[in-house]
């Protein structure tokens, strides 16, 4: 019998994060081991009689195409693929590992070269309603150093799936985010400060959005993209990065001119400077998010949640979130997460907007 929170999750993703309408075709991917919630999702969009599409994905797929690829895997966009992009009304998407690190030996020049081909498909996509969420597995369990029944409970209680209504929930974070936003609306100068952080950017004439779960599930973020020749100053992140099956840690970035001129990192230095040099956009700034879930509290290893623990900020190298007006293209959108729980602070046009993770005014 499914945990009921299963469903009441499957329920959200279809009539509140993407409205699934009577006629739409949805496309549904994600691995087997969400099976489960595959299974309330089909069910959840034939009660709203629009025509799901699966892609149920065996793991350890990727790491074997990473393995025994050829050039063309990596540098062809298909027919197919491109005939979903277009064909497709709305995306929901699903992680679901059984082993979070199983690409952390594969040729990262190749995981770049496939997100180059696919950014194409990918740009289609983003503009469709989509939303991404998570399964909680095992190897998340592990990563977030839970027992399985733990992370279950966390990952429910994230996304509000263990309350009377979730949406009802999202609704009123979706009001509370409004007021942030509308703080925020005009604002210049942007001031990050923390241990060995002190950065300013600019987010003139571009719009901040309140990220209230119809996106990303869970979610609780109101994010912008910053002009992108405005970064300046330093910055150390506090969490590990966990990007393509690799765990980065003790990240530091230098900007000047919105650029990043110096990178270095304990672990994984090497795959940070191969990721920063993907391509133009790679080395600025797409995106800076406050992140406002105050039922995401600690680090699990996963950006889905920790990008959105409440009382931190988010930097993203690469890729611009369509909707903020941002204009920097790359083929990565790529976290980085500053706590400021513990002696940091936000100040917008010089005035203390968050300080130690707690909104001032």
């Amino acid at each position: 019998m499914n945990d009921p929170r299963i469903n009441k999750l499957a329920r959200t993703l279809v009539r509140y994060c993407i409205a699934a309408k009577k006629g739409q075709t949805v496309g549904v991917s994600g691995g087997v081991l969400a099976e489960p919630l595959f299974v309330a999702i089909y069910e959840e969009l034939l009660v709203a009689g629009a025509f799901p599409v699966l892609d149920l994905v065996p793991d350890g797929l990727a790491e074997i195409l990473y393995r025994i690829g050829q050039k063309r895997h990596f540098n062809t966009l298909t027919a197919y693929q491109k005939a979903y992009a277009r064909c497709v009304d709305k995306t929901i998407r699903i992680q679901a590992s059984g082993n979070t690190r199983t690409l952390s030996g594969v040729d990262p020049r190749n995981q770049v070269q496939l997100s180059r081909t696919l950014s194409p498909v990918s740009e289609i996509l983003s503009r469709k309603p989509w939303v991404l969420t998570l399964f909680p597995t095992a190897a998340y369990a592990q990563d977030a150093e839970m027992s399985l029944r733990e992370f279950e409970d966390f990952v429910y209680s994230a996304t509000f799936s263990d309350q009377d209504d979730p949406v009802a929930a999202w609704k009123a974070v979706g009001k509370m985010q409004d007021r942030l936003v509308a703080r925020l609306r005009g604002a210049d100068r942007i001031r990050l400060v923390g241990p060995d952080t002190d950065i300013t950017l600019s987010v003139k004439g571009r719009a901040f959005v309140n990220s209230s779960g119809r996106r990303n599930m869970p979610s609780g973020e109101v994010f912008a993209a910053p002009v992108e020749t405005s970064a300046e100053g330093r910055i150390r992140f506090d969490y590990p990065i966990c990007y393509g099956g690799r765990e980065i840690s003790d990240v530091r970035l230098v900007f000047r001119k919105g650029v990043v001129v110096e990178a270095s990192a304990t672990k994984n230095g090497d795959f940070l400077k191969a990721m920063i040099a993907s391509d133009s956009g790679s080395k600025r700034l797409g995106e800076l998010g406050i992140g406002t879930n105050r039922r995401i509290q600690r680090f699990v290893k996963n950006i889905l949640f920790d990008e959105k623990i409440g009382g931190t900020i988010h930097l993203a190298l690469g890729r611009s979130p369509s909707q903020t007006g941002g204009k920097n293209r790359s083929a990565i959108h790529w976290d980085f997460i500053k706590d400021l729980r513990k002696g940091g602070a936000v100040y917008v046009d010089g005035k203390v907007f968050e300080k130690n993770g707690k909104f001032i005014g």
